[in-house]
């Protein structure tokens, strides 16, 4: 089911909805976004404890290499602590945003029978050049069968960088089950606004919201490199530390467009927290937010 959209004065108790969903990523070593730091039945007990309605699932714990014993045991811990999935991420290209992260819509057909058997109603994809536009047509026609949505994340060195690009983008794919998670982190190491204009602008296509934080300086202890600004740097920080991203603006945002979908946590705990720490004290700080 799309996102949906009501009058403004209906927002205050739509908003109370919103659905916190926690990252699996959060569970996955530092150095490798490929191996789990906590089997799947933990970390599932832990976002019950924190409050979270879901899990965001990544390859490092299931994905489309996942054998179906596996994939049957995921669905038993998601059971269990009545969790749901707000999205899968099924392999491991798509996660690294490399040259063969395209690939997963080249051939769909694995990732929306991982998503169907997990209950995930949307799948995240990657898309690098022009000529990947195509394929992200025919992958979103199979997925609509399905009634499954495919999103790409705003992200650096894809065709999701910049808000121009992001808006091109999704109107030449021009599918109904086809949208945008929005992620204003990224969107700030791109330089753009991230603010209410920009998610009045891509308001139509926000199916999802990712968030993770940081705090840029030109000496910062990481750097990535970007298609429209070069190199940018920055430190990683929790989301809910002060200094980084403006969630104020973020969720002021949110509100104006009555969004009510999934926010999912997206980053590993930081040095110095446990990840039921940083679960737990990110979760308290987006209650006050929602």
């Amino acid at each position: 089911m799309l996102p949906r959209f009501v009058r403004r004065d209906s927002l205050a108790k739509r908003f109370d909805t919103m659905q916190l969903s926690l990252s699996v990523r959060i569970a996955e070593e530092f150095l490798s976004k490929e191996k789990a730091s906590m089997p799947l039945d933990e970390l599932a007990a832990l976002a019950k404890r924190c409050g979270y309605g879901a899990l965001c699932m990544r390859a490092s714990q299931v994905g489309v290499q996942s054998s179906p014993e596996a994939v049957e045991s995921a669905v038993d811990s998601l059971s269990e602590n009545n969790l749901s999935v707000s999205m899968v991420t099924g392999d491991f290209d798509t996660v690294y945003n490399n040259e063969n992260g395209p690939n997963a819509l080249r051939n769909i057909t694995p990732y929306l029978r991982l998503a169907k058997r997990l209950g995930a109603p949307r799948i995240r994809v990657a898309l690098k050049k022009v000529s990947d536009i195509e394929f992200a047509k025919r992958a979103a026609d199979e997925a609509a069968e399905q009634d499954v949505q495919l999103v790409h994340q705003c992200h650096t060195l894809s065709l999701f960088e910049t808000v121009e690009s992001i808006e091109k983008t999704l109107r030449a794919i021009d599918r109904p089950n086809f949208g945008l998670v929005y992620e204003p982190a990224n969107l700030e190491i791109c330089r753009q606004d991230y603010g209410g204009e920009t998610i009045k602008r891509l308001a139509k296509w926000i199916f999802n919201v990712y968030l993770q934080n940081q705090a840029l300086k030109p000496d910062g202890a990481v750097t990535l490199p970007t298609w429209c600004v070069g190199d940018v740097s920055f430190d990683l920080i929790s989301v809910h530390d002060p200094g980084g991203v403006d969630y104020d603006r973020v969720f002021d945002g949110l509100k104006s467009i009555g969004y009510d979908g999934t926010v999912t946590v997206h980053q590993s705990a930081q040095p110095g927290e446990t990840p039921e720490e940083s679960a737990s004290r990110t979760a308290d700080y987006l209650r006050t937010l929602i």
